[in-house]
């Protein structure tokens, strides 16, 4: 009888017997177990084989690191694009050339030498009063059009999500542009950068500001929120606008995968990450977190949906992370977080 995967806390070590058993695999993840569980269980349906999380809030790229040639990692999840070249670059992935793996997830979200792969995308989107913004399609260039001073907020400018959009408009104008669209930005928000994404949509509903930056996944979870009932008001304030749908379409980031450097179960590593390419898994992931699944055809939650379509930005995501360096460089050279000048 097969035994209900473990999860781990941060602390616990996994036991030597645990990591090299035939039917295990274990997975290192930056997404909470909970938001996992469900693909887990469907994998271990389908396959048999256990599945042993270790849930990290920072530092899994250290512990690895740490663990060295004994680390039990085998597969490595997280979100975000910087999260996945952080991995790479800090040496404990592999590159996986699978011709399952590759057919299920298109070119633009993986990683070009094989060592990341994108699951699911959430698109950096711009959250605009129902009641005080009439227009229905915007740009993200038009964020620094003086019509909106004083009436956008938006989380830390250096916040990963952030710098993710903000290396995009890099890569499609160049640093130059950036810098002068960055300046206009600034003097266009309502105040300092501050809080997180959903209470940018707090925010807007209070009055503070008719537009903000964030990712289309919160409104979902705000939507659905029981625990915190007020963030349901929050969300219904709000409309999401698709920026440059009629050009190069949305920002999306990603969530994604990694096969770990040294690990100690490799052929059940790489089960896993078919299956979790699989439209299948993509579609339970997609559902679990209210975000895109990357597999073209597959479908989004009804939840989802109900957003709006969105268009996805083709740019590679390599190509952005190639600019977040850039980016994050002229977010402190304009002063971004400093907000609007008096």
């Amino acid at each position: 009888m097969l035994r209900a995967a473990a999860v781990f806390s941060a602390t616990t070590v996994m036991g030597a017997g645990a990591a090299w058993a035939d039917g295990e695999v274990n997975i290192y993840s930056y997404r909470q177990p909970e938001l996992i569980q469900p693909l887990l269980d469907a994998f271990t349906k389908e396959t048999g084989i256990t599945t042993n999380v270790l849930f990290l809030d920072k530092g899994l790229v250290e512990r690895i690191n740490a663990e060295g040639a004994n680390s039990p990692a085998d597969v490595i999840l997280t979100v975000d694009i910087a999260r996945l070249v952080e991995a790479k670059e800090g040496g404990v992935t592999q590159p996986l050339q699978n011709e399952t793996v590759n057919k299920d997830i298109p070119a633009q979200y993986r990683d070009p030498d094989g060592d990341w792969f994108g699951l699911t995308t959430r698109g950096r989107v711009v959250y605009a009063s129902k009641d005080r913004v009439s227009q229905d399609t915007i740009t993200y260039e038009e964020l620094a059009d003086p019509k909106w001073k004083g009436k956008i907020c938006i989380r830390d400018g250096q916040h990963s999500y952030n710098i993710g959009l903000f290396a995009s408009m890099v890569a499609h104008h160049g640093a130059e542009y950036t810098e002068t669209w960055l300046k206009g930005f600034k003097e266009n928000l309502a105040r300092k950068p501050d809080g997180n994404d959903r209470s940018q949509a707090k925010s807007i509903m209070a009055g503070e500001c008719d537009l903000a930056l964030g990712n289309t996944y919160y409104v979902g979870l705000m939507q659905t929120n029981e625990k915190e009932p007020e963030q349901k008001e929050w969300a219904n304030a709000i409309k999401i606008l698709f920026p440059n749908t009629a050009d190069r379409g949305t920002h999306v980031n990603i969530s994604g995968m990694a096969l770990a450097k040294n690990a100690p179960n490799k052929d059940n590593a790489v089960k896993l990450m078919e299956f979790l390419s699989s439209g299948e898994a993509q579609k339970i992931y997609a559902e679990q977190v209210f975000e895109y699944p990357v597999m073209p055809g597959a479908e989004p939650s009804d939840i989802v949906k109900a957003f709006g379509e969105i268009k996805p930005d083709a740019l590679p995501l390599a190509d952005i992370a190639a600019n977040r360096k850039i980016a994050s460089e002229l977010v402190d050279k304009v002063g971004l977080n400093e907000g609007p000048s008096m």
